[in-house]
This record gives structure tokens, sequence and C-alpha cells, in this order.
């Protein structure tokens, strides 16, 4: 046998287990998990976007409210510094673990909850109430509210899904292989499950 026909059975067996490992590997599920992964990817970026909003919104509301006379100066102050704390905490899409989920969400309860105080005050200010612009701003922050539980479920359902691959056998072993991990999820708040006391 010559040398050039050693080489070429070589190529052509390495043609063959490299034709056969990517065969195996895609029916693995590891194009599946590439998929799974992005569109968990893609949900956290509308997620971003949705919180984003808000955070664009709160500078316009807080100068509004600023207008109003003796309006309370801390409960403005509180809403600036949760804006300020929520913004300055992001998650890496490629690192979308439980903790950073639980680290991010927590800034945006204490923001969301700064806003709920401030609403709550606006209410002592009728003026303030009557005033055209901070009733748009008012609706479109309920209006984003809306959008960020919307976006946060669809996140949570690409999650669920994906977690569900990357945990069912064969895709286990082609995602230990390749580092697939599980990605954290949105809780819901503390106190969510029980209902709101409704006085009269």
């Amino acid at each position: 046998m010559n040398l050039n026909s050693v080489n070429m059975k070589r190529r052509l067996f390495v043609a063959l287990v490299g034709l056969f490992a990517a065969l195996s590997f895609s029916s693995c599920g590891y194009n599946t998990l590439v998929n799974l992964e992005e569109n968990v990817k893609g949900k956290w970026a509308q997620v971003e976007n949705a919180y984003q909003r808000r955070a664009d919104l709160i500078p316009n509301l807080v100068n509004t409210v600023k207008g109003a006379a003796n309006f309370e100066q801390e409960t403005l102050t509180q809403v600036i510094e949760a804006r300020a704390k929520a913004s300055s905490v992001t998650v890496d899409p490629e690192n979308l673990t439980p903790e950073a989920i639980q680290q991010f969400q927590q800034s945006q309860d204490a923001l969301s909850q700064s806003l709920g105080r401030l609403l709550v005050t606006v209410e002592r200010y009728p003026e303030l109430k009557a005033n055209q612009n901070f009733r748009d701003l008012q609706v479109q922050l309920e209006g984003t509210e809306n959008r960020i539980s919307t976006e946060r479920r669809a996140f949570n359902e690409a999650t669920q899904e994906y977690n569900s691959s990357v945990r069912r056998f064969p895709n286990n072993i082609t995602a230990g292989l390749f580092g697939f991990k599980q990605k954290g999820y949105f809780a819901a708040e503390a106190g969510a499950d029980k209902a709101p006391e409704v006085q009269f």
C-alpha cells in the first residue's frame, strides 16, 4: 500500500468520524439547546427594555412632582436613589444565574416600592393630581408596569423551556459537555400570594 492511499483513507476516516460526531451532537440536542438559550437571551433583552422604559419615565415624573408646592423632598430623594441603584444593577445575558436574577429583581422591587410611596403621597396634592402632564406620566408608568409583567412572564416561560431541555436525557449529556447551565427565574414578590386587604 502506498503512502497516498494510506493518507486518503485516514482523511476519509477523519471526515466520517467528524460527520458522525456532528450528527450525534445535533441529535443529542446541541442545536436545540443553542436555539433555546438564544430565545432566553432575547426575552431577557425585552425585560431590560421594559425596565429601561420605566427608568426613563422617572426623571420626568420627578420634575413634574417637584413643581408642586411643598412636596416632600424625602420621597423624591428616595425615588431618585432607588432609580440610580436599580440602573446600576445589570445582568450579563451569558450569566443569567438565579443569584444574578435575584439581585436584579431586588433592586427593581426597591424602585417599585419607592414609586408606590411617591404615588400615594401625591394623593395629598390635589393640584398635582389635576396636572395633565402628571396624569399622562402616570398612565405611561402604569402601561410600563404592565409591559414589565408581560416581559417577565415571557422570560420565565422561555427559561422554563430551556431549563427543562437542559435537564432532559440525552440533552443533559450534551449540556454537560458544552457548558449549558440552568438559568434563573423571576420570583413573585414577597406577599404576592396574599390578596390585598381593602378597607372602606
